[in-house]
């Protein structure tokens, strides 16, 4: 920090007094400390940003594994066919003509799923670096405009859990991050929730298939739930037969690792859909459907690294465990409380109470701990305010106080000082 010279002397040669270094030492260590709790709260924050960065990673190496299959398919039929030409020893000149016509435009298709590959997969490497440079981004300069932007990304991220899909797409248009939200992953998780919802395990099993080995290694059972409640289905509809069919071909392969399911399910066929018994009448409930909805979310959340709530109501549960008492629950609780409000405390009801021995005073206009060095004082309204606050707002006011809930004007000289026992 540099000195202005003093008025008796040049700024190299004069003596600077014990006063002036005492308080140019002061102001630096002030200077300091303010970036450095900022930098302390900024490496917190990013340590949250795991889902941030691992969902547009797992659906890029997606992409990259859907366009291999797809071109390794096409491939492999172009060299069956030119290897079948070759290998015929009377082929008329028009056959000819013709394989090589239907060759060609097969590699045309090929490249032009070359093409749009090569584009998708440019789009998730550009998403994810736009990310990356996002979070390079944060400093302490722009943490408030950081933080900001990583809210509406938090609320883009629950409108896209609950499926208001043209809210978040116009929340992030507005607010240009369209690239730093997953609206279209949730889009593809919408098709299967749907489907489910109308009692169609078509596009539940569809994905099971795209994602088959990655299910398989984390050792899922989505698909064989989904088999079973179709061959409920079957069993309900009183198509017997297929339904036997359907359980040699697509039940019977699990019943080694899931063997009293199969049990159970198979004994459908003998005690109908028109049961009693509360062991099978379970299985033919509309509910079922619901849970295969949960078990979905479950399982994408789970392949895409999100978390299974939606960061919203992580974050908004995080601040509430520590301010959760016995005393948010009274009838006389305070207003300012957020967990005066009911749909805060059904979102708390399961967090544990918070720890504290001894009560804590908060300024309510510096929000800083009220203490010994920093002492409350008492308006003569009875509020009351740490000094620090009152005193920088009597020096912008000419030694006049104004209550920022009342609006009460008084002096500075009509405050009585608390103290804290």
């Amino acid at each position: 920090m540099e000195i202005d010279p003093l008025p008796n002397g040049s700024g190299s040669n004069a003596a600077t007094s014990p006063e002036t270094a005492a308080t140019t030492t002061a102001i630096t260590v002030t200077s300091n400390t303010a970036p450095s709790s900022k930098l302390s709260h900024l490496t917190e924050s990013l340590k949250l940003e795991h889902q941030f960065l691992r969902v547009p990673f797992e659906h890029f190496k997606k992409t990259i594994r859907t366009n291999h299959r797809t071109v390794e398919k096409e491939v492999s039929a172009v060299i069956s066919s030119v290897t079948d030409v070759a290998d015929s020893d009377e082929i008329s000149k028009d056959d000819a003509i013709l394989s090589l016509t239907s060759l060609v435009s097969r590699l045309q298709g090929i490249k032009r799923k070359l093409e749009e590959g090569s584009h998708a997969e440019n789009l998730q490497a550009h998403r994810c670096r736009a990310r990356l440079d996002h979070l390079d981004s944060a400093d302490a300069e722009n943490l408030s405009e950081w933080n900001n932007v990583r809210l509406k990304r938090v609320l883009v991220d629950y409108m896209s859990r609950m499926s208001y899909y043209d809210s978040a797409m116009k929340l992030a248009e507005s607010s240009n991050i369209q690239e730093l939200v997953d609206i279209d992953v949730f889009q593809e998780a919408k098709k299967v929730i749907d489907g489910l919802r109308n009692q169609e395990v078509g596009p539940a099993l569809a994905w099971c298939a795209d994602n088959k080995s990655r299910l398989k290694k984390s050792k899922s059972k989505f698909e064989f739930q989904l088999r079973l409640q179709e061959f409920v289905e079957l069993v309900r509809a009183e198509n017997y037969m297929r339904a036997i069919s359907y359980a040699r071909r697509y039940l019977s392969p699990w019943g080694a690792t899931h063997l009293k399911e199969f049990q159970r399910v198979m004994a459908t066929l003998a005690v109908r859909s028109h049961t009693e018994c509360a062991k099978y009448k379970v299985l033919f409930e509309p509910k079922q459907w619901d849970f295969l909805v949960d078990q979905f979310k479950q399982e994408f959340c789970r392949l895409y690294g999100m978390t299974l709530e939606p960061l919203l109501l992580i974050y908004l549960q995080a601040g509430l465990s520590a301010l959760k008492t016995p005393y948010c629950y009274e009838d006389d609780c305070t207003k300012e409380d957020p967990l005066s409000q009911d749909s805060f405390r059904k979102l708390a009801m399961p967090l544990p109470y918070s720890k504290q021995h001894h009560s804590k005073l908060v300024c309510y206009i510096t929000k800083e701990l009220m203490d010994t060095e920093n002492p409350p004082q008492v308006l003569p309204n009875g509020y009351v305010y740490s000094t620090k606050a009152l005193k920088e707002m009597a020096e912008k006011n000419n030694g006049k106080i104004t209550c920022p809930r009342t609006g009460l004007v008084c002096s500075y000289s009509d405050l009585v000082k608390a103290y804290i026992s």
